[in-house]
């Protein structure tokens, strides 16, 4: 029983330490916004387009920057999920009928 425990607990943080390697971006108003973040959903990066500086318009700036940064946020949960799903089908897969007992 203590085996299957550390075993999940590696799992556990090699899926962490792929999810650290993983990037997914997102764009508002046509990319004059994009954020860059990790599948473990830290914000690497933000690039915000010269022409919204000029514009000087700092509400619709806001606005855009969450816009990006929800998209991305959300594409980030959908890759960490997937990853999570698959580790557990590795893990329960060998169980027969009932790795899939919570799935349906």
């Amino acid at each position: 029983m203590f085996d299957k425990l550390f075993q999940a607990q590696q799992k556990a943080q090699e899926i962490k330490s792929r999810l650290d390697n993983i990037s997914v971006s997102a764009e508002a108003e046509g990319g004059k916004v994009r954020v860059v973040v990790t599948a473990n959903k830290e914000i690497k990066e933000i690039v915000i387009s010269d022409e919204l500086f000029e514009d000087g318009d700092r509400e619709q700036m806001e606005d855009l920057l969450l816009v990006a940064l929800n998209k991305a946020l959300t594409q980030a949960e959908n890759v960490s999920q997937t990853e999570m799903q698959a580790a557990t089908q590795d893990m329960f897969g060998g169980l027969g009928g009932l790795g899939n007992l919570f799935n349906k």
